[in-house]
């Protein structure tokens, strides 16, 4: 009786630490640094969401196809940032990099799931053909 009861005890103890490994890993945000061609194939996903978080002036001067520009620095970012989904993948890319890493961490923090990094940012940048 008493090693039934210690199994029963071992098995709920290790059901509970399971549980609770797997709602970490879905709940914890992930930030993944892609390059170029990384890009394009995430870009070919519906459900992939594409930032620009230069300055409109920056973004004006040139962009990647289909992203939408929220500014780092403007006052209301984190504002704008919150009406994305944060289920839904999201790609984030500044001028050289700084920004869009710093972004990312914000994102993170904000409960986002998933989020890809361009490598170099829109200073590296090449148009495919």
């Amino acid at each position: 009786m008493a090693k039934q009861l210690f199994n029963m005890k071992l098995f709920l103890y290790t059901l509970l630490l399971l549980v609770t490994l797997s709602c970490a890993e879905t709940t914890k945000g992930e930030i993944e640094l892609v390059t170029q061609e990384e890009m394009e194939l995430l870009l070919k996903e519906d459900q992939v969401q594409l930032i620009d978080v230069r300055t409109l002036k920056e973004y004006n001067a040139g962009f990647i196809a289909n992203a939408q520009n929220i500014d780092f620095f403007a006052e209301d970012f984190e504002v704008q940032v919150s009406k994305l989904d944060k289920t839904k993948p999201v790609i984030v890319y500044c001028q050289k990099g700084g920004r869009s890493a710093k972004c990312a961490e914000k994102m993170k923090n904000l409960g986002f799931t998933k989020i890809y990094d361009l490598d170099g940012g829109y200073s590296k940048w090449t148009v495919s053909n």
